[in-house]
């Protein structure tokens, strides 16, 4: 039987392949940098503040989600797996201080990663693992998530999905036989096992103690696995000075899991 999520893989071939600097070295890093764009970037946020609540680490995975999606209601969709909803917002920027990689599935997300504020390797997954897709018939995301895990490199790093549901799925495989990331940061989008992914990805990580980022629903996507791993980054920075504290909050919302043992619902 075909497989929607198989023809999305399928359709990463040709970008994915391509060399990535074409020329275009000087627009790697796209964040704002003028006058100009510092005053749109911070009107925007401005504007993501006054819809979403800034009181908690949490609350600053939220905003970036509006802000990635322009969509207020988007705040309710995002699922915290750990053993408070902060969990994985501290795991993850511990890891950007540490130094860790961030593993990507594709390069859209890779190339979405802010490349100031961390000295974090950013490496993608897709590229890797040709030969076992090849003997297996799986897809390519999944083939190189499975590659990397050999390597050992999703161990203690920050693992991101942002596209392909069946990386999601192999990834969880990888943590349930025992692989352990910093945090996983798991969007994919579509409407087959996009969903069902990201649920098993919570599922598995509640049951392994592995700290993660998700959403509910069809949507998700690149820019909102980048934009929920920049936002980590940027928790990191104003740790290291000293402007929000990494250790265990007073007061959380829930504990790690399913709205009810963890995961804010709607």
């Amino acid at each position: 039987m075909s497989d929607t999520p198989e023809t999305s893989d399928a359709s990463e071939t040709a970008p994915e392949e391509e060399e990535e600097s074409n020329g275009t070295e000087a627009y790697a890093d796209l964040g704002a940098t003028t006058e100009a764009a510092m005053d749109i970037a911070e009107t925007s946020m401005d504007r993501v503040h006054e819809l979403v609540p800034q009181e908690t680490l949490a609350d600053r995975l939220r905003a970036k989600a509006v802000h990635a999606t322009g969509d207020p209601e988007f705040q309710h969709l995002v699922r915290f797996t750990g053993a408070d909803e902060e969990e994985p917002i501290r795991a993850g920027a511990r890891a950007v201080l540490d130094e860790r990689p961030v593993v990507t599935d594709i390069t859209m997300v890779k190339a979405g990663i802010t490349g100031r504020g961390h000295d974090c390797p950013v490496r993608k997954a897709i590229g890797n693992g040709a030969e076992l897709a090849a003997e297996t018939g799986m897809t390519r995301t999944a083939a190189a998530v499975l590659e990397l895990d050999r390597e050992g490199v999703y161990d203690g790093a920050v693992a991101v999905v942002g596209n392909a549901p069946t990386a999601a799925l192999a990834l969880a495989d990888c943590i349930e036989d025992g692989t352990r990331p910093a945090v996983v940061v798991a969007t994919p989008v579509g409407f087959v096992k996009a969903a069902d992914s990201r649920e098993r990805v919570r599922e598995v990580c509640a049951e392994r103690g592995v700290p993660a980022v998700t959403n509910v629903g069809r949507r998700g996507g690149s820019g909102l696995a980048a934009g929920l791993t920049n936002e980590l980054v940027h928790v990191a920075s104003d740790a290291r000075e000293g402007e929000v504290s990494l250790g265990t909050p007073e007061r959380s919302s829930g504990e790690g899991g399913e709205p009810g043992d963890g995961e804010m619902g709607p």
